[in-house]
């Protein structure tokens, strides 16, 4: 394999033409469990683009509740879409073989939009707050152009961080093993093949994963915190209900995002040593799978989108 070498502040750089994907060395169903996201994959991109679909088409809910609900469908596809495809040629058609340039534009890829779920999570849980502890003054604190604010900022500073974590990617050495042991291509098993100082990589990484997640996940916990002070104010038992009915969805994608992350870090932190196979496994599993899981959610527990849905649906009949 030649290797690239550039000149960077009088050091020499060495870039390899690419890295080879080995996750899953050991799993012994590998083919079953691809395929099985093969299928996360398509039900991902179909439920997903039919709740765009649905709340794009639908001048009723160009609300600013559904704005961040189409922000969370649009990070859906373009996370599963960054690692599942990738998976399938790597793992299914056996060809583990990743350029260069390709790895850096699939970490970033992966890493923004899963910086942008967990954020996304924070502003439909902000959206709850407000219509909860503020109804009277919902449409001064939350109105389409505060959201699509938080939306674009959220957006602005995901980029920008995953942008500079591949920008100084490129300022790592590799000159032994290409040899990533992951699903794809993951910011931290590749800066560790590097043959110079990666301690800054180390630290932003590490800095920036507990940020955008516990951030994100501190907010939700004062926003509930507000919300069931709230409710708890209510003299009505039958308003209580319907303030905390509201919820289920959003705490269902907070559930189904958030507990098998924490999970995982917390077994690796205090359960000592980690089966490397279980870990790529798990990782896949909770990137994977919320993005499959939260249009199919929304779709079903949010009565604005089911009945939308249905009406489509019987005006497909009908012209058939």
């Amino acid at each position: 394999m030649s290797f690239l070498r550039t000149t960077l502040n009088d050091s020499l750089i060495i870039h390899p033409p690419g890295f080879y994907i080995i996750g899953f060395q050991t799993f012994p169903f590998i083919s079953v469990y691809i395929i099985f996201l093969a299928f996360v994959y398509v039900v991902t991109v179909l439920f997903n683009s039919f709740l765009i679909y649905i709340i794009a088409f639908n001048p009723c809910l160009h609300s600013p509740k559904f704005l961040a609900v189409i922000n969370l469908a649009v990070i859906d596809v373009i996370l599963n879409t960054s690692v599942i495809p990738g998976m399938i040629k790597t793992f299914l058609l056996k060809d583990n073989f990743v350029p260069f340039n390709l790895c850096l534009v699939q970490m970033c890829v992966y890493y923004t939009a899963l910086t942008l779920e967990s954020y996304a999570l924070a502003i439909l849980a902000y959206d709850r707050l407000i219509a909860i502890c503020f109804p009277l003054r919902h449409n001064s604190f939350n109105t389409l152009r505060i959201m699509s604010c938080m939306v674009s900022l959220s957006w602005v500073y995901a980029l920008s961080l995953d942008i500079f974590a591949a920008r100084i990617m490129t300022r790592l050495s590799f000159c032994d093993s290409v040899r990533v042991f992951s699903y794809f291509c993951d910011f931290a098993p590749v800066f560790r093949l590097a043959c110079n100082d990666f301690t800054m990589h180390w630290t932003f990484t590490s800095t920036a994963s507990i940020v955008n997640l516990m951030v994100p996940f501190t907010l939700i916990l004062l926003s509930y915190f507000s919300i069931l002070v709230a409710v708890f104010r209510m003299k009505s038992v039958s308003n209580r209900i319907k303030a905390l009915t509201t919820c289920i969805e959003h705490l269902i994608l907070v559930a189904v995002f958030y507990i098998p992350i924490f999970s995982i870090f917390s077994v690796g932190l205090y359960g000592g040593t980690v089966d490397p196979d279980q870990r790529v496994l798990s990782l896949s599993l909770a990137s994977c799978l919320p993005p499959c899981i939260n249009p199919i959610v929304y779709s079903l527990k949010t009565k604005e989108i089911k009945t939308r849905a249905l009406a489509l649906v019987r005006k497909n009949k009908i012209c058939t």
